[in-house]
């Protein structure tokens, strides 16, 4: 029930109000001056406050002020006998729903008051919407205990609360974008707009026009001027992805508006001024792009002044149950199928797969799992066929000596192949020592 507070010193004015708006269905509760109306709006939910402007103990219109800066989804309708242009003004800047007369208005005030409610709950669906976004993309929600992983939380945190540039580097589907949805929730700019662009999704002119806008008129079919990506970020965050395939030319404009502020519409020679924080991502190595002439090196030293790089998920062996129990929930929510375990044989079979697609590669080998799994549990019949080497039917079931030795072979020269050769990083990786690995080199005759 909808809660409405009444601020009237006149007692039968008060209770002839209370019982009209009782009767339309509204919780309602009284208060003759803005001390006790201050107690009770302290104490209890008010949805809507029916204020008089002349009270004993203040002025209902600067009292809503005070209202609305405590309490900003209370919405407040001001009576009074004698109305007069500028406290109607006031009242309104001050944050009042409306402002209307004793007497001559009566007949307004039932509308007024579902019209402010509409409002209210409106107000109130809104910010149910904010906070479930804000746990969406906060980094509590980041999922990962492996060192690899807390260290660049740890390090997005410390620049979340600036307005440093950030480049977040690493493979294809480590989570890049959730870092910098993060990074943005977490900064002084969350209220602002998130918006993200792929780079490699687009043409260089429709890149160009999708970043920056275009004038009416500037090439054809453009009937109207249209504002940018970076107009549409003003006070906000850019994700500017796969930063490294954006063409010299585009890169040019880039560095101009994150040196001076300034983007230049296609098609247009006014200058616009923008405020946006930029977080971009490669998975490219932009060094070698540079030696080569594909990156500008200025631009690279204006986007890499914190430079954050997320481990692949072969790095975050202890994550990949993590992953696995998320997934399988959000699916089999989505395919309304009643799964809630996953088999050892599953999870054994999952980390010792390469992972080459990483996080998002596990998340749609879940999905395929829950859409075949019949049953309550994961099994590794419903995995890839590539899976199906390091996974037994059965935890009980046992596997010959040969076939173990062939699927031990095979991950250490997956691992080796990862780290180019580097055998001190692939033993880490392993969790063996580096004695171990060699030893198992020359068993296995891995070169």
């Amino acid at each position: 029930m909808n809660d409405v507070l009444i601020i009237e010193d006149e007692q039968k004015v008060r209770s002839l109000l209370g019982r009209i708006i009782s009767l339309e269905g509204f919780q309602v509760t009284e208060a003759g001056d803005c001390k006790t109306a201050t107690k009770k709006l302290e104490q209890q939910a008010v949805d809507l406050v029916v204020c008089d402007v002349k009270l004993p103990d203040g002025s209902g219109v600067e009292y809503t002020k005070w209202i609305k800066e405590r309490f900003p989804l209370t919405e407040i309708i001001l009576l009074t006998a004698y109305g007069n242009i500028p406290d109607g003004v006031q009242a309104i800047k001050n944050g009042a729903f409306d402002y209307i007369t004793k007497g001559d208005d009566n007949h307004k005030i039932i509308p007024l008051l579902h019209s402010a409610m509409q409002k209210v709950e409106l107000s109130k669906r809104v910010q149910r919407l904010e906070k479930q976004l804000e746990g969406q993309y906060s980094f509590e929600n980041i999922i990962g205990k492996s060192p690899s992983i807390r260290a660049a939380v740890d390090l997005a945190r410390k620049v979340a609360t600036t307005d440093t540039t950030v480049l977040l580097t690493g493979e294809t589907g480590t989570g890049k974008e959730i870092f910098a949805r993060a990074i943005h929730q977490a900064s002084k700019r969350s209220k602002q707009n998130f918006v993200a662009i792929n780079c490699a999704a687009f043409s260089k002119e429709l890149l160009e026009s999708e970043m920056f806008g275009f004038k009416a008129g500037a090439f054809t079919g453009a009937t109207r001027d249209k504002r940018g990506l970076f107009e549409e970020a003003d006070e906000g965050t850019i994700f500017l992805d796969e930063i490294g395939e954006m063409s010299l030319d585009l890169q040019a404009k880039l560095l101009r508006v994150i040196e001076a502020g300034e983007i230049l519409r296609v098609g247009e020679s006014r200058v616009t001024r923008v405020n946006v924080r930029v977080i971009a991502a490669t998975h490219r190595d932009l060094k070698s792009a540079i030696e080569n002439g594909s990156f500008r090196e200025d631009l690279y030293y204006r986007i890499s002044v914190f430079q954050i790089q997320l481990p692949p998920l072969v790095e975050r062996l202890e994550d990949i149950p993590l992953f696995a129990h998320h997934f399988l929930k959000v699916y089999a929510l989505k395919t309304k199928k009643k799964i809630d375990h996953i088999s050892d044989n599953y999870l054994s079979a999952l980390q010792q797969h390469s992972w080459k697609g990483n996080i998002r590669e596990l998340k749609n080998v879940i999905e395929r799992s829950v859409i075949l799994t019949t049953g309550d549990k994961l099994e590794v019949e419903t995995l890839p066929s590539e899976f199906h080497l390091f996974a037994s039917s059965s935890p009980h079931k046992e596997i010959s000596a040969f076939a173990m030795a062939s699927a031990e072979k095979l991950h250490i020269q997956k691992v080796l192949n990862y780290t180019h050769g580097n055998k001190t990083k692939a033993a880490e990786l392993l969790h063996i020592a580096l004695t171990t690995l060699y030893r198992k080199m020359e068993e296995y005759a891995i070169k």
